[in-house]
């Protein structure tokens, strides 16, 4: 976990423009690391599951609510979920074997956000994970 947790910290917080992240694994429905202070409910977890496996065309009409926020989608496929509101954005991408959490907030940059958590996803999926 410590492991999993530096890496979050290093690949993302690092850019400055991840504002918090967390790893959750799909088997288990747990979350196994997040950066301090970033607590992610089980509801939403499953909501994000759910949203991957059964709903993504009302993901991208309506978007989705996190953590009591309401957030438009900009992008929904198999694989990752873009979405925003005017305080920041959610960035959700899927591996095999987790899913991969990230906000920022107004002032940081969106795309430099993607593609820390699209590179981190990509390292996990080289890895089988």
């Amino acid at each position: 976990m410590d492991e999993l947790q530096a890496l979050l910290d290093a690949s993302l917080l690092a850019t400055r423009h991840v504002e918090s992240a967390a790893l959750v694994r799909l088997q288990g429905r747990t979350v196994c690391a997040a950066t301090a202070g970033f607590r992610v409910p089980e509801e939403n977890v499953l909501n994000l599951i759910y949203a991957f496996y059964k709903d993504l065309v009302q993901v991208r009409r309506e978007g989705l609510y996190f953590k009591e926020k309401y957030y438009k989608c900009v992008r929904a496929d198999e694989h990752s979920l873009y979405l925003h509101n005017p305080d920041g954005g959610l960035i959700v991408v899927k591996t095999n074997a987790f899913l991969l959490i990230a906000t920022y907030r107004a002032g940081m940059y969106p795309s430099v956000c993607v593609e820390a958590v699209e590179k981190l996803a990509d390292y996990f999926r080289e890895k089988g994970s």
